[in-house]
């Protein structure tokens, strides 16, 4: 089997685009993220509620896993139900589409603070994840169309920026929220009830998609730009949309999709216990304040070297590996067990601290590597919502598995067992990358 590292590839060549175009896609991609990151911000809200809830509500661990689990599991179904209506419907759609979604359910939730079910949480975050799972499919949809091949690995890069600056927003307003604080040093607003945790991200989500619905067009033949891409087959079809049974055929019978989504599996499960947990865990193991200087430095400092780590890993297989992703993906896999194993004899917050950042610039890493850029080595402009839907439902379903045994570690083992808990999915991300480090082209899984 071929070593991982591609230091003989060819550097991608510069790509010659018409007048107007780098400013018009600039402007759809700036929209269409925008969008995305107010999906972000109306999904990490609850990481930082769910201590909150729980202290109200007296439910375990396990109890606050179930309501994760249910937004995981039913994101993940909707990842392959959505992306496989994306393909028809267009991306703008399907952005739409989750955003309205999603604000309801958020306005929804917070409303049922009122009653304080755990069956009607998990109900409502459910559904959550099943309508925001209409944005990542949409997202990718619409940017497959506007991107070159050669430039994929930098988007998925621009994508994970995007996702980031949702959670720095959600790390810098929500605890302020909750704490209360003083607006432009005039106006003092006073702690607020968990519940507005919902609220606020419902209007943010609310007036971005409206900007979405004016401005964004799904390929830039509809914004007046023919033939962008000369020569390469993924654009050789200006319609972006496709035929269902066909797209179907063709990335379910791909070896490539699977192997990818199992390794994108360990990434969710790595991911999602440390952006859903990292709150509660500084706040009952080190006694930390979110309001506190630590926390807010932390919580700048994993959406930064998240967003890092996703331009970083994109641009080098773009521009080292001959925009192969799965030998940078293998690399990054094992320096992120190397991490955790270290994580594991922390006992102070500021390695804690250290430590949770190293491991969100990994596991960021191979997230937008894995996600957005190979589902569009994979699919093209016709299929990559399709393709991305299957990978990525991987993602959460693996986060569900994890989040709900976590739960149950953290009940009945404590603490100690959370780090040494990730160690397995990131041995397996890597065994999966490694195995297909080879090859040359995701589409048939080529050698």
């Amino acid at each position: 089997m071929a070593s991982p590292t591609a230091s003989t590839e060819p550097k991608a060549p510069r790509l010659n685009h018409p007048p107007g175009f780098r400013p018009r896609r600039g402007l759809n991609w700036a929209v269409v993220g925008l969008t995305y990151t107010s999906y972000y911000l109306c999904r990490y809200n609850f990481s930082y509620a769910n201590k909150a809830i729980a202290d109200e509500f007296h439910f375990t661990k396990s109890d606050m896993s179930t309501i994760l689990s249910a937004n995981f599991v039913a994101y993940g179904c909707g990842q392959i139900i959505n992306g496989l209506l994306t393909d028809r419907i267009g991306g703008k759609r399907a952005m739409l589409i989750g955003a309205g979604g999603t604000v309801l359910v958020n306005v929804l939730f917070g409303a049922s603070s009122f009653l304080g079910l755990l069956s009607l949480f998990s109900l409502l975050w459910g559904i959550n994840g099943y309508v925001q799972a209409f944005g990542s499919p949409g997202f990718i949809k619409i940017n497959s169309a506007w991107f070159s091949q050669s430039e994929r690995g930098t988007f998925a890069g621009i994508f994970g920026c995007m996702i980031n600056l949702g959670r720095l927003l959600a790390n810098k307003l929500l605890p302020a929220l909750l704490a209360g604080f003083v607006f432009l040093g005039m106006w003092n607003v006073p702690p607020q009830h968990w519940r507005w945790l919902f609220w606020i991200p419902a209007g943010v989500a609310t007036a971005v998609a409206i900007v979405l619905a004016l401005v964004v067009k799904d390929t830039p033949e509809e914004a007046g730009f023919r033939n962008v891409f000369p020569g390469e087959a993924d654009h050789a079809d200006q319609d972006a949309r496709s035929d269902l049974a066909v797209v179907f055929r063709q990335i379910v019978s791909n070896r490539v999709v699977w192997i990818m989504a199992v390794a994108y599996a360990c990434t969710g499960a790595v991911r999602q216990s440390i952006d859903q947990w990292f709150p509660v865990y500084f706040q009952e193991v080190h006694h930390l304040q979110m309001t506190g200087p630590k926390f807010q430095w932390l919580g700048f400092l994993i959406p930064f070297v998240a967003s890092a780590g996703s331009l970083l890993s994109g641009w080098v297989s773009d521009r080292f590996c001959g925009a192969r992703r799965a030998p940078v993906a293998a690399g990054v896999y094992a320096i992120e067990v190397c991490v955790i194993l270290a994580a594991t004899q922390v006992s102070t917050v500021d390695w804690a601290l250290g430590f949770f950042v190293l491991i969100a610039f990994t596991v960021n890493s191979t997230h937008s590597l894995l996600g957005p850029a190979a589902a569009m080595d994979i699919g093209g402009r016709k299929m990559a919502g399709f393709a991305s839907g299957v990978i990525d439902s991987f993602q959460y379903f693996g986060a569900a598995i994890a989040t709900k045994g976590l739960g149950w570690i953290l009940d009945h083992k404590g603490w100690s067992w959370y780090f040494p808990y990730l160690i397995p999915f990131g041995i397996l991300g890597f065994v999966m990358m490694y195995s297909i480090a080879h090859l040359k082209s995701l589409k048939k899984g080529a050698g």
